[in-house]
């Protein structure tokens, strides 16, 4: 079951990559022997976390077209390969649908889902030239979120709710795409997820309060504990699941 686990020779692009999710899961995919590009529009912590994983940083703006497109063929030329990509960038601006601005909607829109796509497209030619073992194929893992699968919370959030909808159903048609490639394309679903991410709501002990109330396990998500489900949909323990959303959510949607 280890050797299912293990990605040892495989190339990985965590977007993302220095903070959060995105840091947790370039350390886990790294610990289980991938080689990790960290990916980040902040060029110094993309550097400083690539080398403390002993991976390769790539500072990029998921959402500049044409430095995803560099971004994604520098690392195919340098390593001559890519298995793996993780979206993970992300944004939320936590205001009503009457506070919020159209450019802040289409921001929102932009990072959580056009970088999801510009970087998807750029990824697919490099997996399926000499990605899994350079017989083609590869996994893609889109950090999508509960709020993608539901419309309550205890604010409102309605540019990131739709936008991780959006991510949601994204995944499940890049999948069905993809699949003659051998290509997998799966999501996670957090939950609250203890980061810099949700910073501000974790110093309103009010609001951190009734969130956790709305856990069944009582508590929000580590980072690696979502990193781990990231992991899993990335190995070969994964080679039959595809357009699937794993919800990492200590049972908020099954209430």
């Amino acid at each position: 079951m280890a050797g299912r686990l293990d990605l040892t020779g495989r190339v990985a692009v965590v977007t993302g990559g220095a903070s959060g999710i995105g840091l947790a899961a370039a350390q886990a995919l790294g610990e289980a022997g991938a080689h990790v590009v960290v990916a980040d529009r902040d060029g110094a912590a993309a550097q400083r976390a690539a080398a403390i994983l002993e991976g390769s940083p790539l500072e990029l703006d998921v959402t500049n077209e044409a430095a995803v497109s560099a971004g994604f063929s520098a690392v195919a030329q340098q390593h001559g390969r890519l298995d793996i990509l993780v979206n993970s960038a992300g944004l939320s601006i936590r205001k009503g649908v009457g506070e919020l601005s159209l450019g802040e909607w289409e921001k929102v829109f932009a990072v959580n889902v056009t970088g999801a796509f510009l970087c998807a497209r750029a990824a697919v030619p490099a997996m399926g030239a000499g990605g899994e073992k350079a017989k083609g194929g590869g996994a893609i893992v889109n950090v999508a979120s509960i709020m993608g699968l539901r419309g309550g919370g205890p604010y409102p959030n309605p540019a990131y709710q739709a936008s991780k909808g959006a991510v949601v159903n994204f995944t499940r048609g890049l999948a069905v795409e993809l699949a003659p490639q051998g290509i997998r394309v799966n999501a996670v679903a957090p939950t609250w997820v203890r980061t810099p991410f949700i910073g501000a709501l974790m110093e309103d002990r009010e609001t951190l309060s009734a969130i956790e109330r709305l856990m069944p396990l009582g508590r929000i998500a580590e980072a690696e504990e979502v990193a781990d489900a990231i992991l899993f949909l990335a190995s070969d323990m994964a080679a039959m699941v595809t357009g699937h959303v794993l919800a990492v959510d200590g049972g908020y949607l099954a209430r």
